[in-house]
């Protein structure tokens, strides 16, 4: 209740505070408010994006930490008020915490109820913990209270002292505040220190939950170590507080409820908190003589722990503290205690660690410095506990308490006596029986510390014969080891190492020596197989023979004053040193120790030799120490001991010290394993010792005897025995030579009898084992020669013999290994004679010749032995000497290396002998091949050479591939060192090579590519070298980038590296260069995977990109082989990139490329076809070479012209237009449909329509087809005709064009069918005008402009297909309207004028005449032409065609015109037409009669008079021919002649004939009779010639107007009266009736018939109307 009225009191008194502030107040609120959004904004989002410090949130904290440096209160109120707000997130809180512990640090003034207000809800939201915030608040708050601490420590102390109340459990973060406002404020918090230990103990049986001890625990380890610092420090205190003894007697307490209660919690991290805190307790306690007794009650509590699950360190360490204090008082621990102690640590020395103890290590070391402790208070009590614990025979107990004692030994300490070390001696000494491993490396080490530590009497005697025996022991078990006691083999190597450092430890420590120790160490070098064990013990030795020598050790007896110590034989000695020194690091750096062991001994070995050793082993000495046994050189050191071994011999020459140092080195060649690195070394310095003798007969003996100890079958031996032969015979060659003689003597080297064995029963000798042996012994002896002496013996019989043993041998592998080997070894030696140059090796034919059939008789595939390699080296060495090969001999010889090498399959990762033979196979065709080339060197050596590898850089096989790429740069890399710029390559050859080797940047195998892009970099270099071209380092820089790029995994990556190769390359390559590398890398596509492939045509898309505007003569050579490779390219990428190298020639060199592609066979091959599909996608493209095939269409029909460019050439050259047109039918069936061909459409369509009319005209035979069709087994197909594919190009243009009713009508009126048929072309091309303009009225100028270039062109069938279509333009008003009218008139006068063809000439009238109909308003202006031409057409020599054309085109023009328009062409017009009303033509009678009723129409009144006479003249005509047979004649014959009836003047015969349902030919009766009536009243003499003219047309050709001839003549005589028939000549009429009577037609019979019944009846009229009955 009380505190909740404090607290209410608390926020009235803030909420009054909140009242009073000024207005400034409240805008820093909403500052401060905003800037912390802003925080806990960014706050949010770096949670959920990015960790990290944002920098907003960083900037909003430094705003108002900076605002605080001005106005410290009043920021902080803001941030005090904004802690304040209800509901206020964790998040904030802390940032607010942050910022003010900010503020605080920059030392500003602030006010003092400020301080307070923030001291009290920092504590209050401190000690308010929720479950939702956890204890980031309160830790915040805590901090910021010890952050005001430091400048207002007393109102801090204050609030939290008020809340820690005695018997009261406080709240955990109070006690961690006051935790660390001590460690923070030392000197001011002491005052508090009493009083709140106090309180916390009082609250100890309060704090029941696991975290509070913690809490606790740490809290007090925090006040224990402040209060350690306050005394330390208690001269800087200003008052002091307390002394160290009252702290101590508060903290006892605390420390026995600690140990005696919280110890035993069951939690481990509150016994954790526990052990720690105690340490800083103990060491308040133990300084207390009173408290350091009772501590030592509580010990058994402590090591109880060690049972538990705690980590056994940190109670070891608080064990370890107890121990020390009570060495250091000098207080004992009880007796009781002691063995409780000695157990439980000995137990962890001695039992394996828990796996769950992270520091055992550690403990062992806390341990070790408890037992030393012990030690020094309690030896006898330690060493009784340890000897009872050796009793026991268990290994880890023993080995443990040995450890213990050497460390107890090893304690530099005062204070540990020598009674110490005598019982522990004792308890050593009680297991030195136990033959474990384990024990006798501890008691090893025990012997060697105490030998270190200053006790060396205490092991004379014992340890040293200890020692002695241990050394002998390991040495035999390792000696004597078995395969299956692996890991007793380790151990016992760990003996017999802490054996040898126990032997070294003891000769440098010790000064008085037995000699049974010397000999026993000396003897040990010489007879041992154990060798790791010499470095120790020479270096022992050494240390004894300078104690000896310098006579430090009297009591032996061994030295005495001289420097002479007792050895055995010297040369054995020197013998068996210098062998073993030939691996100097065997044995942990052997070499050294012997060196210095020599160096001692000089005297007592060899005087005479002392002096210089004293100066050369010290330089062999240097050696060593400055190599390791990774970076020494073999070879180069056994050369220095060689060398040494030499300037050693040379000290005793003339005596026989170098013969018996040859016999012990002979005799140690049985004791060592072969092969060996040691035995291999005595081979060579036997040689050389055996070389040096004077005695040549006691030489041979020893060779012989070596000859005949070897055994042969071992490589090894046999190997060391030749080397022995060719060092010998350096100063030996006769005495070899002899040995070997005798020794094939001897053996009766036949080839019968073979009987080697009888000499060596334990070695059964194979015969080609020892044939090979002396072919290489031969040849040894011909390298280590003398020159002079060689020259002499090397062909014989040196080499024959060689020869005859191989000859003569079942020629295995391992004899013609050996046989290679001499000949190189006898070529070499030979090479090395400097005045050989005139030299002629006699044997070097019979030698090749064997060596070429080694290699042929190898397998192909697969590699068996070295064989290859070895006879190409031999092969190499040959080809050096004289006589040399031919150019034919060097290549063979060539191609029988490349094929032996690059066939062979590469061997497995796992298997390293194969790998090898492999390699070796590699070099050795590189030398053999580099060898003959330089016989050869310029381009034409290169490109044979470069032949015999294309087609293994073309394999399919990638191993072959890599190994013919590797050597061709190789070979590459010779050839442009050695020859440069001297003989520059033949023109083309650079781009080959280029070309073969480009694809290979993209090859899979990483090797290969790397080859492949250093070949280029040769080939550029010579290029560059030869063409002076300015090949700079920027590319050179670029070209390195990508080969590291060609080393990636990633084949993009590999991909875009070889095609910036090819972008850094191309300017170096000319044209014909270009040429020949396209043709090259096309002439490769297919032979190769996918990738190289891909590669191939990437290169030669970069080049044809970079030169194509350069290659305008080469044009044609690149297309033609692209063409030619691509039908055989089966992959679509690599197609389609070829097509694509072919549409860019094509963008720059259209013409060249149209050309070619149209001279291309029909019928089109899908390579073909795909390359015009890839045109047609581009579309642009694709409409530009429509625009070229289109030219080359029309290209037929203009006037020839000259080509003033390439291009022009190309563009004029003849192509098929067959080929033409499938080419643009393929464009438009694959182009995009949306293309419409809005600018190509009429082109193309008037192209089309020509084409057609040339297939159906004259020329329709073109040469064209002959020529340039390739010629093939079978015909075209049937639909691959001229007008079909024309037809189907026609078709697919109007559909794509989308106009449906166009389309439709071209079906229904059938045009398509009248197009292909020639018979009805024109009519189809006339129909397809007239639907065009219907439908296309867009295109109709263009196909205007174009009509009117056709009809000026001098191919006929052009003129006659573009007048044509003119005849529809014509009728249209587009010309017109285009002002294309003029131009066209002239021209179709120029057509309608000309007589050559009858075709074009009517089609030329009919476009005249529809001039009417298209201007009609034009007529007027252009009819004098118009007249002049149809008039023209009805006169002279003209067809009928043409002349019924002309009558057309004229009833049209008169249309248009007024009489006074016709002028004196209406007389000539009349007359022509009526002299068309009887002619046989059919059509002219149409034509005639209807131009009459034209001109019945257009007469007027100057001409009517006249034209009323042609009337009458023609009438008869009219009237017969309303009854002509073709309807549409007669229909045309009514209309003119009711027409021109109105001419009679009479108006009862206009209205005489009208509308009736009776017949024609009755309405015509009717129509003449009512004529004939007239006339015979007003005008019978017309009448009567009327009759005249009718009996002309009785003999008309047509029977129509033969009867109606009759009827009329009928007629008349019916009308006229006797007076004017009197006159007529009826005699004539009758005879002309009578004959029709006999006509082949019925009805001219009745006809006829009837007409003599009216001329009967008229003639009795007449006889009875006269007076005489006569007429």
């Amino acid at each position: 209740m009380k505190e909740a009225t404090e607290l209410n009191e608390d926020m009235l008194e803030e909420a009054e505070h909140l009242a009073l502030l000024e207005p400034e107040d409240d805008g820093t609120f909403f500052q401060v408010t905003n800037l912390l959004n802003i925080m806990d904004s960014e706050s949010a989002k770096t949670d959920t994006t990015v960790p990290g410090l944002d920098m907003r949130k960083t900037l909003a904290s430094v705003i108002i930490t900076e605002k605080a440096t001005t106005d410290p209160c009043v920021v902080m109120n803001a941030l005090i008020r904004c802690l304040q707000v209800p509901e206020i997130s964790t998040q904030r809180k802390m940032n607010i915490y942050n910022i003010m512990q900010e503020i605080i640090q920059q030392e500003g003034e602030m006010e003092e109820h400020c301080i307070q207000r923030l001291v009290a809800i920092a504590s209050k939201q401190m000690r308010d913990i929720t479950e939702t915030e956890g204890f980031e608040t309160a830790e915040v708050a805590s901090e910021t209270l010890v952050a005001l601490s430091r400048n207002h420590f007393s109102l801090v102390m204050y609030e939290l002292q008020h809340h820690l109340k005695p018997l009261s459990l406080t709240d955990e973060f109070v006690i961690v505040t006051l935790a660390k406002l001590a460690n923070g404020n030392v000197f001011e918090f002491m005052p508090y220190m009493g009083i709140t230990l106090a309180t916390i103990f009082t609250m100890l049986r309060l704090a029941n939950e696991a975290k509070m001890r913690q809490v606790i625990c740490s809290a007090m380890e925090t006040f224990c170590e402040t209060v350690q610092f306050y005394l330390r420090h208690l001269e800087d205190s200003l008052y002091p507080v307390m002394t160290e003894d009252q702290f101590a007697v508060k903290l006892f307490p605390m420390y026995r409820y600690f140990v005696t209660v919280w110890l035993r919690h069951q939690d481990l991290e509150v016994k954790l908190g526990v052990i720690k805190s105690l340490r800083p307790m103990l060491s308040l306690l133990l300084p207390n003589d009173d408290l350091r007794e009772q501590v030592y009650d509580y010990i058994p509590l402590l090591l109880a722990e060690f049972q538990g699950g705690l980590e056994a360190l940190f109670v070891t360490q608080v064990l370890r503290q107890i121990l020390e204090a009570s060495v250091t008082t000098n207080t004992p621990i009880p007796p009781m205690l002691l063995h409780p102690i000695f157990t439980e640590l000995h137990v962890q020395v001695c039992s394996k660690a828990p796996a769950q103890q992270q520091f055992s290590s550690q403990n062992l070391m806390e341990i070790v410095h408890c037992f030393i402790a012990l030690a020094r208070s309690y030896p006898k009590e330690l060493m009784k506990f340890f000897f009872s614990q050796v009793e026991m025979s268990k290994e880890a107990i023993r080995v443990g308490t040995l450890a213990l004692i050497r460390a107890v030994v090893s304690a530099d300490d005062p204070k540990m006596n020598i009674k110490t070390i005598y019982l522990a001696i004792r308890v050593v000494k009680n297991t030195l029986s136990d033959t474990r491993s384990k024990v006798r490396m501890a008691i090893l080490r025990i012997i060697g510390q105490l030998v270190l530590s200053g006790f060396q009497e205490k092991i004379k005697g014992w340890g040293l014969k200890y020692v002695s025996v241990q050394l002998t022991l390991s040495t035999y078990k390792l000696t004597n080891r078995r395969e299956c006691f692996y890991q007793r083999d380790l151990e016992e190597k760990m003996v017999h190492k802490v054996t040898m450092d126990t032997v070294k430890i003891i000769t440098s420590s010790i000064s008085g020596m037995t000699n049974e120790f010397w000999v026993r160490l000396l003897c040990y070098i010489m007879e041992t197989d154990y060798t790791e064990a010499l470095t120790p013990i020479c270096i022992s030795l050494t240390n004894l023979a300078e104690n000896q020598i310098h006579g430090k050790d009297t009591e032996a007896g061994i030295a005495g004053k001289s420097k002479h110590v007792d050895l055995p034989a010297p040369q054995k000695l020197l013998a068996r040193l210098l062998v073993l020194m030939s691996s100097p690091y065997k044995g942990e750096g052997r070499g050294i120790a012997m060196l210095n062991l020599l160096r001692t001994l000089s005297q007592s070995i060899a005087p005479s030799m002392a002096d210089m050793w004293e100066q050369e082993i010290p330089l062999l000495v240097q050696y060593l120490e400055e190599h390791t046994e990774f970076t020494w050189n073999q070879k180069a050191w056994e050369d220095m001991l060689i060398q040494f071994l030499r300037n050693s011999l040379k000290k005793t020459r003339g005596t026989s010290w170098s013969l018996r140092l040859s016999k012990e080195l002979n005799n140690q060649i049985e004791t060592f394993d072969s092969p060996s690195l040691e035995k291999g070394f005595l081979y060579r310095a036997l040689g050389f010792t055996l070389g040096m003798g004077l005695e040549a007969d006691r030489v041979e003996v020893l060779l012989l005897e070596l000859l005949y100890k070897t055994d042969y079958s071992n490589d090894f031996d046999r190997e060391g025995v030749i080397l022995c032969f060719g060092l010998c015979a350096r100063g030996q060659v006769k005495t070899v030579l002899n040995v070997l003689h005798d020794f094939e003597e001897r053996i009766q080297e036949s080839e019968q009898s073979w009987q080697i064995s009888a000499w060596r029963k334990d070695h059964p000798w194979r015969r080609e084992t020892v044939k090979s042996a002396l072919m290489v012994m031969y040849s040894c002896v011909s390298s280590y020669c003398h020159p002079q002496m060689l020259l002499t013996h090397v062909d014989s019989p040196i080499t024959a013999k060689i020869i005859h043993h191989y000859s003569s041998s079942c020629q295995d592998i391992s004899l013609k290994m050996a046989f290679m080997k001499s000949v190189v070894q006898v070529t070499n030696a030979i090479k090395s004679i400097q005045d050989s140059e005139d030299f002629q090796f006699a044997h070097k034919s019979v030698l090749t010749s064997l060596i070429v059939a080694i290699i042929k008789a190898e397998t192909p595939d697969h590699l068996v032995s070295p064989v290859r390699s070895m006879a190409m080296d031999a092969l190499s060495q040959l080809s050096t000497l004289k006589p040399f090969y031919s150019s034919e001999e060097s290549t063979e010889l060539m191609d029988i290396g490349i094929h032996t090498v690059i066939s062979l399959q590469p061997p497995g990762e796992d298997n390293e002998s194969i790998k090898t033979l492999y390699t070796n196979a590699m070099h050795s065709l590189k030398q053999l091949m580099e060898g003959l080339m330089q016989r050869q060197l310029d381009p034409k050596g290169l490109q044979d050479t470069v032949h015999l590898l294309e087609k293994w850089i073309l394999s399919e096989k990638e191993w072959e591939r890599e190994k013919a790429m590797a050597l061709h740069l190789h070979l590459m890399q010779i050839y442009v060192q050695s020859i440069g710029v001297c003989i520059p390559l033949k023109l083309g050859q650079f781009g080959i090579l280029v070309g073969l080797i480009a694809p290979c940047t993209c090859d899979v195998h990483k090797r290969t590519r790397l080859a492949s892009i250093n070949v280029l970099s040769s080939l550029l270099d010579l290029h560059v070298s030869q063409t002076c071209s300015l090949w700079g380092t920027s590319k050179e820089q670029e070209l390195q980038k990508c080969k590291e790029d060609l080393q990636d995994t990633d084949m993009d990556k590999i991909s875009s590296a070889s095609s910036r190769i090819a972008k850094v390359v191309c300017p170096e390559f000319n044209c014909d260069e270009v040429v020949s590398l396209i043709q090259k890398l096309c002439e490769n596509i297919g032979a190769m995977d996918l990738q190289h492939d891909r590669a191939a045509v990437t290169w030669i898309g970069i080049f044809l990109q970079m030169r194509v505007k350069e290659l305008e003569d080469k044009v044609a050579e690149i297309l033609g082989a692209i063409l030619v490779h691509l039908p055989v390219v089966d992959h679509p990428e690599v197609r389609r990139h070829l097509i694509e190298g072919i549409l860019l020639l094509a963008h720059y060199h259209q013409e060249t490329v149209l050309t070619s592609l149209l001279r291309q066979p029909l019928p089109m091959e899908s390579h073909l076809t795909e390359v015009w599909l890839a045109v047609a996608e581009n579309v642009p493209f694709a409409r530009t070479m429509l625009h070229g095939l289109l030219g080359r269409l029309q290209s037929r029909f203009t006037a020839k012209i000259n080509a003033t460019s390439k291009a022009d050439i190309w563009r004029l050259a003849a192509v098929d237009p067959l080929m033409t047109l499938c080419t643009i039918q393929l464009l438009m069936e694959k182009m995009d449909q949306d293309d419409k061909f809005p600018d190509l459409f009429p082109d193309l369509l008037y192209a089309f329509l020509l084409q057609l009319g040339s297939s159906h005209g004259p020329e329709a035979a073109s040469p064209v087809l002959k020529t340039w069709r390739l010629v093939h087994t079978g015909p075209l197909p049937q639909e691959m005709t001229l007008q079909r594919i024309t037809i189907k190009s026609m078709q697919l243009l109007v559909k794509r064009i989308n106009r449906e009713p166009l389309e439709q009508a071209l079906e229904e009126q059938s045009v398509w069918s009248l197009l292909e048929n020639g018979g009805t072309f024109l009519e189809g091309v006339s129909l397809m005008a007239r639907l065009c303009m219907q439908n296309m009225e867009n295109y109709m100028q263009r196909l205007a402009e174009l009509v009117l270039t056709g009809m000026g062109s001098e191919v006929l069938s052009c003129c006659i297909s573009s007048t044509a279509i003119c005849v529809e333009f014509m009728s249209d008003p587009v010309l017109h309207q285009e002002k294309l009218l003029r131009p066209v008139v002239l021209m179709l006068e120029k057509g309608a004028g000309q007589d050559k063809d009858e075709t074009l000439q009517v089609l030329s009238l009919r476009a005249l005449g529809n001039m009417a109909l298209g201007a009609p308003r034009k007529v007027k202006q252009y009819r004098k032409l118009l007249l002049e031409k149809c008039l023209g057409s009805l006169q002279g020599q003209v067809s009928c065609s043409a002349m019924a054309e002309g009558m057309e085109a004229l009833t049209k023009v008169l249309a248009e015109l007024r009489e006074g328009d016709i002028g004196s062409s209406f007389e000539a017009i009349s007359k022509q037409c009526r002299a068309f009303f009887d002619n046989e033509n059919e059509t002219l009678r149409l034509k005639a009669f209807a131009l009459f009723g034209k001109l019945a129409k257009v007469v007027g009144i100057s001409k009517k008079h006249f034209f009323k006479g042609e009337v009458k003249r023609g009438w008869v005509s009219l009237l017969l021919h309303c009854q002509d047979p073709c309807p549409s004649v007669a229909q045309a014959c009514v209309a003119t002649m009711f027409q021109c009836v109105h001419f009679w003047g009479w108006k009862s015969l206009e209205s005489s004939f009208g509308p009736s349902n009776d017949s024609i030919n009755d309405q015509m009766t009717v129509f003449q009779t009512n004529m004939c009536s007239i006339l015979a009243q007003k005008k019978p003499a017309v009448l009567c010639g009327f009759l005249l003219e009718t009996t002309v047309f009785m003999k008309n050709n047509l029977s129509r107007i033969r009867i109606a001839a009759c009827n009329l003549a009928g007629i008349i005589m019916k009308q006229l009266s006797a007076h004017y028939l009197k006159k007529m000549d009826l005699v004539g009429l009758r005879n002309s009736l009578q004959d029709l009577q006999l006509d082949s037609d019925a009805g001219v019979r009745r006809a006829a018939l009837e007409t003599l019944k009216v001329l009967d009846s008229c003639n009795q009229h007449w006889l009875l109307a006269s007076p005489r009955g006569l007429p």
